[in-house]
């Protein structure tokens, strides 16, 4: 329903053949450029303001380049790089194209080593100087470095001060600026640390730099750099002597997921994208541990590596309720799960009356809970039809047993997404009247007046589209009642590792849960909260309390879900409307393996985690209440 702007994607493939072999087998020397394209489309839905790839050329001669990059900003980034790539392809005479050994030689992007990112802003920052990959020159060519990351640190003036600190001086304060140029100095370190040893050994010229770059070690690199990272992350990174990193934070907030074989290495923020691309079961891809790094020298060896002890896993559900594409086989068994949680509190809501209430789903992420739901409605009904049964098996006449059997769980696509509404227009009350036409209804689907109606989704975070439309849109086909329900938990606090809101009023959670404070004369506790919120600013990390916590802590889930209906149902709705929610405890039962849920319970996994919510609790006090 809403869209969120969240976790970026990454993919890198690394061909451990010469292009002449991947020419011969498969019918192209563009065999890893394709198989980039494919990861970096499958995994479109991960960004859409803009892409960009990166390429290096092994064993180029000097004088020649050996690494290249294509970036472009927009929601058709990913077609415009490749198409760019492509276009330096377009004069040559076919046999010129077909040619490995040419190619190999002289053609821009025909490489072995390949890494691709898709971006979403999770800072605001846009543009093309802020798409990924970034790049660091060195006429060394072990010394040029090439990163990309899904990621979103916490310390970010914490690693500035630090790396400023020994004199150096990043372009920009972005992360992946500032991330650059600390991985950039290390690997600067690696490569003269080898070059001293070199020399000692008597060796000289390019004999140096075979010595080198046979024996970088990235890993010396990640061991120094990523201690200080706070967040999470998968960052990648290749150099211009081809080797190749991908590290995932300790806590395993952020995914990564690698295959290997005999010819080649990819790795891609999903698995069911690697099993696509690749042609290959579910059990041959592995999942980058917490604090694992995946590394490839310049031989196409490759190994992993342990680079920060594995922290408490704290690996992101949101990404199973909704970031992920739902054709992993275990996503979209919990997803189905959380929908199939949900079928007590949705029985209650229209009080038991399935004959008299319709199911949809808001498109189209929330369509597998849908299905979860579907199945645990029609095995409670199958229970219900048995219990009859059994009840009044010597006294059922036909026509009775033929109304039994005749019950059903009534599912009805009402919902139709139509358009995506544009920008262009910036006067509120133009914007809203355009919102409220986003979805299509199925008209007839219900019985006026006489049916619920029963909606899921998968999150509901801010409100704004179900006060503007949905609500709106659903009551025109004058249901008694609308019940909307969430396959997740009540999101209640910033996701500082992803999800592109930082500001507390953003959600209609916290903003319920500040009006009840006024309605209950309350309001005292926010100020109260705002003291030690600026007493805890200058605290160590490890003495940090979620003090947002605080503000809900006086009120149950219901009732702060009672007064979201009140603060989202537009003026003149006629049925009444009720807003159920997923439990914590229906979460994890569904996710076992991905416990991280600060979005929804505040416990944030990292002290940067803590130290921001609290910041951004200072400035909505700030700005609402001390102006």
């Amino acid at each position: 329903m809403e869209v969120l702007k969240h976790e970026c994607g990454v993919a890198m493939v690394r061909l451990l053949k010469p292009l002449e072999y991947y020419h011969e087998k498969y019918g192209t020397w563009m065999y890893g450029l394709n198989k980039l394209y494919l990861l970096m489309e499958k995994q479109h839905n991960r960004g859409q303001e803009g892409a960009g790839l990166a390429c290096v050329k092994l064993e180029a001669d000097a004088g020649e380049e050996y690494m290249f990059r294509e970036r472009a900003v927009g929601t058709s980034a990913i077609t415009e790089i490749f198409s760019a790539v492509h276009s330096q392809y377009k004069d040559l005479p076919p046999e010129r194209l077909r040619d490995p050994f040419f190619a190999k030689a002289n053609l821009p992007f025909a490489g072995e080593l390949y890494m691709g990112h898709l971006r979403y802003s999770t800072t605001g920052k846009s543009g093309l100087s802020y798409i990924h990959p970034f790049l660091r020159r060195n006429n060394w060519r072990a010394k040029n470095l090439a990163v990309c990351g899904n990621f979103n640190l916490t310390n970010l003036p914490y690693i500035f001060r630090e790396i400023t600190a020994i004199g150096q001086h990043p372009r920009k304060y972005a992360d992946t600026y500032i991330m650059l140029e600390q991985l950039g100095h290390r690997l600067d370190r690696e490569v003269e640390r080898l070059y001293r040893i070199a020399e000692a050994e008597g060796l000289k010229g390019m004999d140096i730099t075979h010595f080198i770059e046979e024996r970088v070690d990235l890993s010396n690199v990640l061991r120094r750099c990523v201690p200080s990272w706070d967040g999470g992350f998968v960052i990648c990174g290749i150099t211009g002597s081809g080797e190749a990193f991908s590290v995932r934070d300790p806590w395993g907030i952020r995914p990564a997921f690698y295959y290997a074989d005999d010819e080649i290495i990819v790795l891609a923020s999903e698995r069911p994208v690697i099993q696509t691309v690749m042609n290959v079961p579910t059990d041959a891809i592995r999942e980058l541990g917490r604090g694992e790094a995946l590394l490839v020298n310049k031989r196409g060896k490759w190994h992993t590596d342990q680079i920060v002890d594995p922290r408490e896993n704290k690996a992101c559900s949101f990404e199973r309720i909704y970031f992920s594409r739902g054709s992993d086989r275990d996503i979209y068994k919990e997803r189905k799960q959380l929908g199939q949680n949900l079928v007590d509190p949705i029985l209650k809501a229209v009080d038991y009356d399935l004959e008299h209430t319709v199911f949809s789903f808001i498109p189209n992420t929330a369509e597998v809970a849908y299905f979860g739901m579907q199945e645990g409605l029609e095995i409670y009904l199958n229970k219900l039809k048995k219990e009859w049964i059994a009840d009044r098996a010597h006294l059922l006449q036909e026509e009775e047993l033929e109304r039994i059997l005749s019950m059903r769980v009534r599912c009805e696509k009402v919902a139709i997404k139509d358009i995506k509404l544009r920008t262009f227009i910036a006067e509120g009350n133009s914007r809203n009247d355009l919102a409220a036409h986003v979805y299509d209804i199925t008209y007839g689907s219900i019985e006026p007046f006489v049916d619920n109606l029963v909606v899921i989704d998968d999150s509901i975070v801010r409100g704004t589209t179900l006060r503007q439309s949905i609500i709106g849109i659903l009551d025109r086909l004058h249901p008694r009642k609308i019940v909307i329900v969430s396959s997740s938990p009540q999101v209640r606090y910033p996701d500082y590792y992803g999800i592109d809101m930082s500001r507390m009023n953003e959600f209609i959670a916290f903003r319920a849960a500040v009006a009840l404070l006024r309605d209950r004369g309350m309001e005292e506790l926010l100020m109260e909260t705002y003291r030690r919120a600026k007493e805890q600013a200058d605290l160590p990390d490890g003495s940090l309390t979620n003090l947002v916590k605080r503000i809900y802590e006086p009120f149950t889930a219901d009732e702060i879900s009672a007064k979201m209906v009140e603060l989202l149902t537009p003026t003149g709705t006629k049925a009444e409307v009720e807003i159920v929610y997923q439990t914590l405890e229906g979460l994890h039962a569904s996710c076992p393996d991905h416990p991280g849920d600060w979005y929804f319970s505040g416990d944030y996994p990292t002290p940067g985690g803590t130290r921001l919510v609290n910041e951004a609790f200072i400035r909505y006090m700030e700005d609402e209440y001390m102006k």
